[in-house]
C-alpha cells in the first residue's frame, strides 16, 4: 500500500469517501469588494446561484442516493438563505463553521480573527440552534491562533489543512487539547477546474466535466487501493450546475460499482477516529502548530564586512 498508516475503517470499507460543500454564496463578493458589492449584480446572480438552484438541486440529488454529507456555511450565509439551510438540515447533513463572511483568518490581527469567529458561532446558535463541530477555514487560510480559537470553542476536528491522506491530530504549542484534522487537497477541489471571474480576479480555464471527472477519479482510483480518505470540496454556485452535477452521480456511480465504500460525514470520520484510538486500533500522526516561528533563524545572515580594495590586496 502507498499509504503506511490507514485507518480501519468500518465494516472492513477500503476506502472512506466524504462529499462535502462549501456554500459561501456571495459572502466572498462582499468580503472581496466590501464598498461596492452591490454595482456587481452579474457576479452576485453567479455565486447567488448557489444557494437558489444549486441547493435544491443537490439536496435532491443526495436524498436520491441515499447519502448524508458535510456543508461548511460561512455565518453570514446562515442568517442570510435559510431556505438552503433548512433543505440542507431536513436532508440530514451536518453543517460545518466557515468563518462568519468567508473572511481570511491569517490575514487579521489575532483579536478580529477571535471576533469573527465567535460572531458565526453565535450565528449557527441564533438560527439554526447548533453548535458547529467541525471547522473550515474560508480559503483554507488557517492562521497561528486557529487552533487555539478551535480548542477553547470545543470544536472537535478541523478541514482545512492539506498534511496527509488521512486523519491525523493537531496539537498546540500552548494548550493541551488536540483537535482531529480531516485533510483535504487542491487536487479535489472544484475552484481550479471550473472557477472564473474577472470580478474576483480568479481566471482559471475552465475544464469540461469530464477532464475533472478525470482528476477526481484517478485520486480516487489510489485511495481505494490504499486505504486512504477521498474527499472532494465543490461549490455550490460552479458543481451546482447541471453537467456538472451529472459528473458527480457518475462519479458516485463509478465508486459504488467498485464498492467497499464508507461513505460518512467529517463528524462521523471524527468519532470513527476517535474510538480506534480510544480502543488501540489505529494510532494517528501528529502534528504540533505552529510549525515555525516567523522569521526562521536561518534568513537571519550576518552582514558581510566590507573590505577595501587595499586590504584585499594585503590579504592575498
Amino acid at each position: 500500500m502507498l499509504i503506511e498508516n490507514p485507518v480501519p475503517w468500518p465494516n472492513g470499507a477500503r476506502c472512506a469517501v466524504a462529499i462535502t460543500f462549501d456554500l459561501d454564496v456571495d459572502s466572498i463578493l462582499h468580503i472581496s469588494h466590501p464598498n461596492d458589492a452591490d454595482n456587481y449584480i452579474s457576479i452576485q446572480s453567479f455565486l447567488k446561484y448557489g444557494a437558489e438552484i444549486s441547493i435544491p438541486r443537490i439536496c435532491r440529488v443526495f436524498k436520491e442516493l441515499d447519502l448524508r454529507q458535510t456543508f461548511f456555511v460561512p455565518g453570514w450565509c446562515v442568517e442570510r438563505y435559510p431556505r438552503a439551510l433548512k433543505l440542507i438540515l431536513n436532508g440530514g447533513h451536518e453543517i460545518g463553521h466557515h468563518g462568519y463572511l468567508h473572511e481570511s483568518p491569517n490575514a487579521q490581527s489575532a483579536e478580529d480573527e477571535r471576533y469573527w469567529f465567535e460572531r458565526a458561532l453565535q450565528a449557527y446558535r441564533t438560527c439554526l440552534g447548533i453548535r458547529p463541530r467541525g471547522f473550515r477555514a474560508p480559503l483554507n487560510e488557517f492562521s497561528k491562533n486557529t487552533l487555539g480559537y478551535l480548542i477553547d470553542a470545543g470544536i472537535e476536528y478541523d478541514s482545512s489543512l492539506m498534511g496527509d491522506d488521512v486523519p491525523y491530530l493537531l496539537t498546540s504549542r500552548d494548550r493541551k487539547q488536540n483537535v482531529i484534522e480531516i485533510p483535504q487537497c487542491i487536487t479535489m477541489d472544484d475552484w481550479p477546474h471550473f472557477m472564473h471571474s474577472w470580478d474576483l480576479k480568479y481566471e482559471m480555464p475552465i475544464s469540461s466535466p469530464q477532464r475533472a471527472r478525470e482528476v477526481f477519479l484517478s485520486e480516487f482510483d489510489a485511495m481505494w487501493e490504499s486505504g486512504g480518505l477521498w474527499m472532494t470540496v465543490w461549490h455550490p454556485f460552479l458543481t451546482g450546475r447541471p453537467a456538472r452535477v451529472k459528473m458527480l452521480i457518475e462519479i458516485l456511480e463509478y465508486m459504488r460499482s467498485k464498492g467497499g465504500l464508507w461513505f460518512a460525514t467529517l463528524g462521523e470520520i471524527s468519532d470513527h477516529v476517535k474510538e480506534c484510538i480510544s480502543n488501540g486500533s489505529w494510532s494517528p500522526r501528529l502534528d504540533t502548530l505552529p510549525y515555525d516561528e516567523s522569521p526562521i533563524p536561518e534568513l537571519d545572515r550576518p552582514r558581510r564586512r566590507d573590505v577595501s580594495p587595499s586590504q584585499r590586496e594585503v590579504a592575498s
